[in-house]
């Protein structure tokens, strides 16, 4: 099976995660596509290929005595910003300009609004019919990996002994949570989760999320003079004081965000959620710091307890746990050459399962699937990239061997 008839089998699996969940996996129907890959993997010579209670698969393939375990993990969720069900996957072969994704409801992929489109002229893209999302974050991944695998299995080549793992609800941040590291027994692994051709990322945000809660007092309108508490203008009024330049809308590369992700508000009671992120520790530290300040100027204005804040820690950036074992990222740019790409090297401005796993004890750089416009109706992949992606994990499992 070549790694877009893969793509086409997976995305025909609605795998979406649910935030709202208590489960794990947050939804059932991960477990169907885990199922069938277990079979899959089992077909292809894994004989200890399963998938444990919590919805995690894993497989092992055993290689040359001496070299390292390698382990190479995705994600079986796609995220629930946009729809995944009925996915109608299409190969459009590009010759530039706009592609028309769905006639009849007018959806149209602009290369206006998509300038990366330029890269991927002359390849075939892989497209939806622009009603749902395609699911290439993470299928794409797990179809390179499997690919990879299935033909160094048939070549007989030398090579490391590999991991393979699947993970659930990566897209609402859960995917590490019960990821076994221990018995994974991998020495280092890579996640195959990233979007263009050639990337590499070993750094990430350090993330933290906030909850900015604001009391207030309601009367009646008419006698409201020196009485009423509006909670809903403090919240404004706290948002305002928040750095406008620091919005995702107005930052990019190593620049840190606030971003206020949901607003909900009455007179009596308003409540703000935030993400908080930066690459840099002493600046995300310092971004925290400031809720914190905020808060404390409001409540000397308008009393004790007005605003109360709570922080959470998300996950923090591996390049902590990078740095010391950087011949793992140097593996993968020589794999990247040795596959004919170009590798760059980028900090990813979100977060992947890679780090939290690289805290856990398993250090875990990231790498391209060639996948753009994840999580919405435009997201396509070309053909082409998805199969330098199974070149470049060839290359690291067979170089590993030497």
């Amino acid at each position: 099976m070549t790694v877009s008839e893969r793509l086409f089998k997976y995305v025909s699996f609605d795998t979406q995660s649910n935030e709202d969940s208590v489960t794990c996996p947050s939804t059932e129907k991960q477990r169907v596509l885990g199922a069938a890959l277990v079979e899959e993997m089992q077909a292809m010579g894994i004989q200890d290929a399963h998938m444990d209670e919590d919805g995690y698969v894993y497989g092992s393939v055993e290689g040359k005595a001496g070299a390292p375990v390698i382990g190479l993990i995705a994600h079986m969720d796609t995220s629930p910003d946009c729809s995944g069900k009925d996915i109608r996957p299409r190969i459009v072969e590009y010759q530039g300009g706009d592609i028309v994704l769905n006639e009849e409801k007018g959806v149209v992929m602009r290369a206006s609004d998509f300038p990366l489109l330029k890269k991927s002229i002359g390849k075939h893209l892989i497209v939806t019919d622009g009603t749902t999302l395609l699911g290439a974050d993470d299928k794409a991944g797990i179809a390179e990996i499997l690919t990879a695998v299935e033909e160094l299995l048939q070549e007989d080549a030398p090579h490391a002994s590999i991991r393979i793992g699947f993970t659930p609800d990566e897209e609402i941040g859960r995917g590490a949570d019960r990821f076994n590291v221990r018995n994974f027994g991998a020495d280092y692994a890579y996640t195959v989760d990233g979007g263009t051709l050639g990337e590499l990322e070993y750094e990430n945000f350090n993330a933290a999320s906030a909850v900015v809660t604001v009391h207030g007092r309601n009367v009646h309108p008419g006698y409201a003079k020196n009485i009423m508490v509006n909670s809903q203008h403090i919240a404004m009024e706290f948002h305002a004081l928040l750095p406008a330049a620091a919005r995702p809308e107005h930052t990019e590369k190593y620049e840190g965000f606030f971003h206020l992700c949901e607003m909900h508000g009455e007179v009596e009671e308003s409540r703000l959620e935030y993400i908080i992120r930066d690459h840099d520790r002493e600046k995300f530290e310092r971004k925290k710091a400031q809720f914190a300040e905020i808060a404390a100027f409001l409540n000397k204005k308008y009393g004790e307890k007005t605003v109360e804040v709570q922080l959470r820690d998300s996950y923090y950036n591996m390049r902590e746990k990078i740095e010391s074992v950087m011949h793992i990222v140097d593996a993968a740019k020589q794999a990247m050459l040795d596959a004919g790409v170009t590798p760059s090297i980028v900090p990813v401005r979100g977060g992947t399962d890679g780090a939290r796993l690289s805290y856990e004890g398993l250090p875990c750089p990231n790498l391209f699937t060639g996948g753009e416009n994840y999580h919405g109706r435009f997201e396509y992949v070309p053909i082409e990239d998805m199969e330098a992606c199974v070149r470049t994990l060839k290359c690291i499992l067979k170089n590993a061997a030497k």
